[in-house]
């Protein structure tokens, strides 16, 4: 098992093209923001240095939902090459479990996501400071991490569940770009969730993602949010987080970050359960 993980982590960590592709969705997210997105977001207030921080920490805050998500895929990019060169069946001959060679797709997935999730939150906190706001308060940042463990896990799990049917390189291309395409509107990043059409904005409730990208903002704009709101009415804030995606609304209910953690940890279990499932029947025929 180790040495299967140190494989998978060595393949995809050598291939630079695959690290960068992976990431692509996160950089064109990034420059949309320096470009045009920031000044369109921050021209509706009024204090500028603190609506900055907000915003900054907004768009982060997306940034690494769309990082747990894109590079999980690029991970999974290894198990569909053995696939298609017939390495797979090298690793059938060999003393190894079935079960034991899946589980080393699955974990070297999740080690990668979080690694370079780990690294986008890094850039994002640097990136905030130098835009002229704070770091996140320790505690908080232990908070973040944690709900980080958990964002990966459901990500990998929804990439596994999509990646398991795939049987050529070439699906799997098709299958990145759209997934690189649209993760950023269903992670309410390049357009706001609350200002989305209603199917959309259905979907994104519903997108295990989305409810990670909300545990982050949360999070992460805070502080920002009581000094930009201080001395706001109520009602100001809470039209905010709903245009911005900090939580959601299901008919009359509001979701808080309890069902949002259950979102992914529902996701992660059910995910996992098919994709898997749907990886023992095509390995059976």
């Amino acid at each position: 098992m180790i040495n299967l993980l140190r494989r998978n982590l060595l393949i995809y960590f050598r291939d630079k093209a695959t690290v960068f592709f992976s990431m692509l969705s996160v950089i064109i997210t990034f420059g949309l923001y320096i470009l045009f997105l920031g000044d369109l977001y921050t021209s509706n207030y009024a204090d500028s240095e603190q609506t900055r921080f907000l915003m900054d920490s907004w768009i982060m805050a997306g940034i690494l939902g769309v990082t747990s998500v894109t590079t999980t895929l690029g991970a999974y990019g290894t198990m569909v090459v053995d696939e298609t060169r017939f390495i797979t069946k090298d690793f059938y001959s060999a003393p190894l479990k079935r079960r034991t060679i899946a589980a080393g797709y699955i974990i070297s997935s999740y080690v990668i996501g979080l690694i370079m999730t780990v690294l986008a939150f890094v850039c994002a906190e640097v990136y905030i400071v130098l835009g002229g706001g704070e770091l996140l308060p320790v505690t908080t940042a232990i908070k973040l991490f944690g709900c980080m463990l958990l964002s990966v896990l459901s990500s990998s799990a929804l990439i596994l569940l999509i990646v398991s049917p795939i049987r050529t390189s070439n699906a799997f291309g098709v299958a990145s770009t759209i997934i690189g395409t649209i993760i950023g509107f269903l992670c309410g990043i390049y357009v706001p969730a609350g200002v989305l059409p209603e199917g959309i904005q259905w979907v994104i409730k519903f997108f295990p993602p989305a409810h990670a990208v909300t545990l982050y903002r949360n999070l992460m704009m805070e502080v920002p949010m009581k000094a930009v709101f201080s001395g706001a009415p109520a009602e100001y804030a809470d039209v905010f987080r709903t245009e911005m995606g900090l939580h959601y609304k299901i008919g009359s209910y509001t979701t808080d970050l309890t069902f949002s953690l259950m979102v992914l940890i529902v996701s992660a279990i059910v995910f996992y359960g098919l994709g898997i499932l749907i990886l023992s029947r095509k390995k059976s025929k």
